[in-house]
Formats: structure tokens, C-alpha cells, sequence
């Protein structure tokens, strides 16, 4: 399997980026030069400030939750939001944003799904524990 970059001091492995349209982008937290960004809560603060992008657009009660289009999560130890293309289709400003985000905090981005080395525990995102 093709690498394109090897962060070892976070573990993850980012693949090249794909010929065809991606349909979610990974927006990692780690910087450029592969340092966790901080602060630890930046994928829930960025996917909550996202929340009222969803279909249909906002209702009552949906900033309560993540939107499907912007999610946080964690790959192992590396926190990420995965950015969905139809938030780019319903709202490019609310795109841009996301992408500027990455930009502006020098943070790496990935068209597929970054990948842990063969032998690296998964971590539970809530807990931080293998």
C-alpha cells in the first residue's frame, strides 16, 4: 500500500491524496511538522460550531448534536473532524471555514482516511485507553 507520509511521533500513517473527488476530508491534529495541536477539545469545539449545517437545515434543538456533515472523532491517538463534500454542495462558506480552519493552524488534511501502523492499539476517543 502506497505511503505518502510517516508522522511516527503520532503514529498515523496519511495516505497520497485520491484522482477523484473525495466525498470526506480528515482534518487531522496534527501540524505540518507533526505535533499534536492543542487545545485537546478543538474537534468537538470545531463539529459544534458546525452543527447547525445538516440537511434540512437548523431545526429546534439541533445544535444539541454533531452535524452529519462535520464529525469529530479520534484515529488512535490522533483527533481529527471528518468534513463530508455535501457540506461543500449546501454551504461553501461553512466549507471554507472548515478548510481555513486547517489552513490557518497549519493542520494536515487528508482525502482518505488516515491509517494506524500494523500493530498500534485503537483508542476509545472518550476515554484516551486502548
Amino acid at each position: 500500500m502506497p505511503v505518502s507520509h510517516v508522522f511516527p511521533r503520532a503514529a498515523i500513517y496519511v495516505q497520497p491524496m485520491a484522482s477523484t473527488p473525495p466525498k470526506e476530508l480528515y482534518i487531522l491534529g496534527l501540524t505540518r511538522q507533526g505535533k499534536t495541536f492543542r487545545p485537546s477539545d478543538w474537534a468537538e469545539r470545531l463539529a459544534g460550531v458546525m452543527s447547525q449545517f445538516r440537511p434540512g437545515g437548523p431545526q429546534p434543538g439541533s445544535h444539541l448534536g454533531y452535524s452529519p456533515w462535520c464529525i469529530p472523532t479520534a484515529i488512535g491517538a490522533v483527533k481529527c473532524v471528518i468534513i463530508h463534500s455535501d457540506l461543500r454542495d449546501y454551504d461553501v462558506m461553512a466549507w471554507d471555514f472548515c478548510m481555513n480552519f486547517a489552513k490557518d493552524n497549519d493542520l494536515q488534511v487528508s482525502e482518505t482516511r488516515p491509517e494506524l501502523p500494523v500493530g498500534t492499539p485503537a483508542r476509545d476517543p472518550a476515554t484516551g485507553r486502548g
